[in-house]
């Protein structure tokens, strides 16, 4: 057996020595997938089956393409820097340069980014005038990229009603801006490479007859015409070598269809599929975890993970009191660990959604633990919250110059730049505040009234309601900062933030966003953080929250090369792995994810999710959850997540917080009995029920109000003191409610 084979298992060597033949195989996570792709390139040259000119390898990152050039180069005395090894869009490019006066585009054509995409498509929706309310520039992008993700053109779109029609009409000027520019999009490159192949036999036969050779990594994750430009090439007589894992198909959302699986195994003719099982990665308690869950998915090809590495250590399971108490046992147990010697950069903190972050940030920065936010950024650096910052800092002072420049036309309302730089100009001039000259500018068009302290907000005469601008432009934002100045001086800081978000805009414009759940939910959790700063700093002004916001915003970060705590979503975790990983926020509604119960496949897209993050972990593993937790500014009371329940109680080690006396500092132990696995298992009694106490307005049957669900009846009451709460029925539904925050009203 030669040196490049010795060290593989028998599944491994299987598939790497397969003859001229279609394969499909199904790698688990930490099988050794990328020493198969590899090695099965390395072999088919050594062994003189192809040249290294033959072969045709499809990734989906571009470092995960340079990675495999840079092993089989040192497998190989080879030069690898002709091979066509890259990510889908990168191959389509390198074809259409060759090709591109076939494809119909001029030679030195450009390559559009997102953000260039949304540029385009701003100015096309701005010609027609066409309603950026009603059609969101990034909705527009959204509806033309999955167009051309399925292999439309814009006549091919089957317009079924007006908005799909002016949808479709967009697509069209979308495509004749980008072709008299000479620009395409990502999209565009493979939808054209495709269309140049269908189109062109003589260019199909020419790569049918070079690539004998077409291998694939994260097949799962390949969308309809990436798999029909795969089959296209592949012709009859190339052997694709697919490699993926359906377990492991966490994309939906991007288009990634795990169906492709099957229909290879159908259009290829698999007689059978080779499955790499033996795990290198995690120990055996972690794996058996994640068999047992994921056996819950249908329609699954099937596959055992399992390892030579023993069982290691039971998963730990914390049951907290509060997202608080979670977070701080993580920061606890990172300590420990780093103080025995695992790197804070072999710890994971992994979460559903970003807006998560917030909590265990606040305590990885009181705790000055340094931390990285892999792809993606800190919670006070995301584009929406420094938004929403910049609108509470023209609050507290609108003679923010900074603030003011930021948010000025976002979201849309009409001023240009020409605008800005007249005002810059005039205040310049003046030696004064962009705000100063605002006024001044808006004062000699007509009659602004400022705020007087007399209970009527600024306003200009002859203007709406109170609090409700009805100018655009200058004068219209002018209105709106004054009315949510004066309005603002009488709420609490969760009311300033909540009355912002509303007025401003920002929570309309994000709704609107075909991609915007992420951001609204980050917009909400900034409500959860001033009701937080409130009760933990005991300060309600809006300028110690800007000032926490900006420390918080600028410390702890950890630097290049600095070894650093790695926070991130469980998405963004896909492919990595970690000696310890924390995943909290297992709760339902959380993880698996509300939006899960309504999309077709929703919950078995969730628990792949949740087997991603399973198996990110070497060797010890947290799953926690919060009895209570912040949202929207109000207390939530959870369920545990249906996925604990899916973990059989012989793998896992229960925590609970033990309270010292008389502190509010917790210890942690271990439970001598396994949870119930009713719904809400872990959960304690109350100590009381709020009716004993005399001093309670509240009881069962009382009608009450409550500023956003409306007039409803309480229909149970519980706890006392901080911990009151009230469970309502509303005609939105039934829902607790924490008195404390929920200011309910007598009917």
């Amino acid at each position: 057996m030669s040196s490049l084979l010795s060290a593989l298992n028998p599944e491994q060597l299987e598939a790497v020595t397969l003859p001229h033949q279609s394969a499909l195989v199904l790698a688990g996570a930490g099988s050794g997938k990328t020493r198969v792709l590899t090695t099965r390139i390395a072999h088919l040259i050594q062994s003189g089956q192809v040249s290294p000119h033959g072969i045709l390898a499809v990734t989906f990152t571009n470092k995960a393409a340079k990675e495999m050039l840079t092993r089989v180069s040192s497998m190989l005395p080879i030069n690898t820097r002709g091979m066509w090894v890259g990510t889908f869009h990168g191959l389509c490019n390198r074809m259409l340069r060759a090709h591109h006066q076939d494809a119909g585009l001029q030679q030195a054509f450009q390559i559009l980014d997102s953000a260039d995409q949304v540029a385009v498509i701003k100015r096309i929706l701005k010609n027609l005038s066409a309603d950026d309310a009603k059609f969101p520039p990034r909705q527009v992008q959204w509806f033309i990229n999955s167009a051309k993700e399925e292999g439309l053109r814009a006549y091919q779109v089957e317009a079924y009603d007006d908005f799909t029609r002016n949808m479709a009409e967009f697509y069209l000027f979308y495509e004749q801006q980008c072709n008299k520019e000479g620009v395409v999009d990502f999209a565009e490159l493979l939808l054209r490479s495709y269309e140049l192949l269908t189109r062109n036999e003589h260019l199909r036969e020419h790569y049918r007859g070079r690539f004998n050779h077409i291998l694939v990594d994260e097949f799962q994750d390949t969308n309809r015409l990436q798999y029909r430009w795969l089959k296209l090439l592949a012709g009859d007589h190339a052997a694709v070598f697919a490699v993926g894992d359906d377990d492991q198909s966490i994309y939906a959302f991007r288009g990634a269809n795990t169906g492709n699986m099957k229909d290879f195994e159908r259009d290829f003719d698999i007689s059978k599929i080779i499955k790499l099982e033996q795990n290198y990665r995690s120990h055996g308690n972690i794996l058996d975890a994640a068999n047992t869950l994921i056996r819950n998915n249908s329609g699954r090809l099937g596959k055992n993970l399992w390892t030579s590495e023993g069982h290691g250590e039971p998963i730990r399971v914390v049951n907290a009191p509060t997202d608080f108490d979670e977070a701080a046992f993580i920061v606890d147990e990172v300590k420990s660990l780093h103080a025995e010697g695992v790197a804070l950069s072999q710890i994971a903190l992994l979460y559903r959604s970003n807006a998560q972050s917030r909590v265990l940030e606040h305590a990885l920065f009181n705790a000055s633990l340094a931390y990285r936010v892999y792809g993606g950024m800190r919670f006070f650096e995301r584009q929406e919250i420094k938004h929403a910052l910049a609108y509470l800092r023209l609050i507290a002072n609108p003679h923010d110059d900074n603030a003011l420049l930021r948010i000025i036309n976002f979201p849309v309302r009409g001023i240009g730049m020409r605008s800005v730089e007249l005002l810059q100009d005039d205040a310049k001039r003046h030696g004064g505040s962009l705000w100063t000259s605002m006024l001044q500018k808006c004062s000699t068009r007509t009659t602004f009234i400022p705020d007087s302290g007399d209970g009527i907000p600024a306003r200009f005469e002859g203007s709406g309601a109170a609090g409700k601008p009805t100018r655009k432009g200058v004068e219209g934002f002018a209105e709106l900062i004054e009315s949510m100045r004066r309005i603002c001086k009488t709420l609490p800081l969760p009311g300033i933030v909540e009355h912002m978000l509303e007025h401003s805009g920002l929570a309309a414009h994000y709704h609107a966003e075909r991609e915007g759940a992420e951001r609204l939910e980050n917009l909400n959790e900034l409500i959860t953080a001033a009701t937080s700063f409130v009760h933990e700093i005991e300060d309600d002004s809006l300028v110690a929250f800007l000032t926490h916001a900006s420390l918080e915003a600028g410390e702890h970060q950890a630097g290049s090369g600095q070894d650093a705590l790695q926070l991130m979503t469980v998405h963004s975790a896909k492919g990595l792995e970690f000696h310890s990983v924390f995943l909290s926020g297992l709760e339902d509604g959380l993880f698996p994810h509300d939006n899960s119960r309504n999309e077709a496949g929703g919950m078995e897209e969730e628990r792949r999710l949740m087997y991603v993050a399973l198996t990110r972990a070497r060797r010890r593993l947290y799953l926690s959850f919060a009895q209570s937790r912040m949202l929207h500014g109000q207390t939530r009371y959870n369920i545990p997540s249906r996925f604990l329940r899916e973990i059989p109680d012989n793998l896992l080690k229960w925590l609970q917080p033990v309270q010292k006396a008389a502190t509010r500092n917790q210890e942690w132990g271990v439970r001598k009995q396994g949870p119930s696995r009713e719904p809400g298992y872990g959960m304690q009694p109350r100590a009381s029920n709020i009716q004993d106490s005399a001093a309670s307005p509240w009881r069962v049957g009382q009608n009450v109000v409550h500023a956003k669900f409306g007039a409803g009846v309480i229909v149970n009451c519980e706890g006392h003191g901080a911990d009151a709460r009230v469970e309502v029925k509303f005609r939105a539904g039934v829902k607790w409610l924490s008195l404390e925050y929920a200011k309910l009203t007598s009917a």
